[in-house]
């Protein structure tokens, strides 16, 4: 496996679908390294030399992922609890931040559904 940013890349995939398997790098962020580093995006991990492997390294040593990139989102976050606005209240909440519809759906968010209490009625 090649390891970059801290990360074990699988071998068997395409090398453009293994940069995304790195916390802050999707598919057009792949795509722009690799044509950075002039590699092509249909190799495969493992047919990667040793010399592609250290210009992709070094692209990416640049570059805020992983730990870097965590921290600042939970930073942000954490950010906008301090503050008091409307999504640092949610998020304090556990609820959705963006607009979603909360009445029947956002389960993620909400938890597991707590058991309705039912009484008998009469005597």
């Amino acid at each position: 496996m090649a390891r970059l940013a801290g990360i074990d890349i699988p071998r068997d995939k395409r090398i453009e679908i293994s940069l995304t398997y790195i916390f802050g790098i999707g598919r057009p962020t792949a795509q722009k390294i690799l044509t950075e580093c002039e590699v092509d995006w249909n190799k495969r991990t493992s047919a990667l030399t040793d010399d592609e492997l250290a210009r992709i390294r070094a692209y990416i040593a640049d570059l805020k992922v992983e730990g870097p990139l965590r921290t600042e989102v939970q930073m942000n976050i954490k950010r906008l609890m301090d503050i008091g606005c409307y999504r640092g209240l949610r998020h304090r909440k556990g609820l959705p931040c963006r607009g979603q519809n909360t009445k029947n759906n956002a389960r993620t968010r909400k938890g597991k559904k707590k058991g309705v209490m039912f009484k008998k009625r009469g005597a």
